[in-house]
């Protein structure tokens, strides 16, 4: 799909086999997409989206999510993707099924500063961005409500 244009504006996000990359400023996007390219990811491999782009993309993404979605993180990533979109972040979504295309698209993201990049497998949801924090990653189900936007790493609050 060429970079500039996006899927049916009906449609949900097919995130599976995908790195959902957001980046604080549609510079450090911009500065990201053509080096997907000289990675050698095609117009076919990447979409872009704007913050307004993709804070419609979510509210349709969330307001279609099955039962599955609510079970895992799906449905807690959505809403996050949301939140950063209200803040102003510019997204990259790259198809990468394998691990090294992955790894590129990972390294990619941190070279622009990107905020998140998590790659969507089946049955996994990965996050490719290591927080400069030595906190452990903790256990996920989308009824404990983590996978707060921008935390790098979630974590359970003392209320919980």
């Amino acid at each position: 799909m060429d970079a500039n244009q996006r899927p049916d504006p009906d449609s949900a996000l097919d995130r599976v086999g995908r790195v959902i990359v957001s980046f604080p400023t549609q510079a450090d996007m911009r500065g990201a997409l053509p080096a997907m390219f000289d990675a050698g990811f095609s117009n076919d491999d990447v979409i872009v989206y704007s913050a307004e782009q993709m804070t419609r993309q979510a509210h349709l993404d969330i307001a279609n999510a099955g039962m599955l979605a609510s079970i895992g993180q799906d449905l807690n990533l959505m809403k996050a993707d949301l939140e950063r979109a209200g803040q102003g972040c510019s997204f990259l979504v790259v198809r990468a099924a394998t691990d090294d295309k992955a790894a590129l698209v990972a390294g990619i993201a941190r070279r622009f500063n990107a905020s998140r990049a998590q790659k969507y497998g089946l049955l996994l949801i990965e996050e490719l961005l290591t927080s400069a924090s030595d906190e452990p990653q903790v256990f996920e189900s989308g009824d404990r409500g983590l996978d707060e936007p921008g935390s790098g790493t979630e974590r359970e609050s003392a209320a919980r």
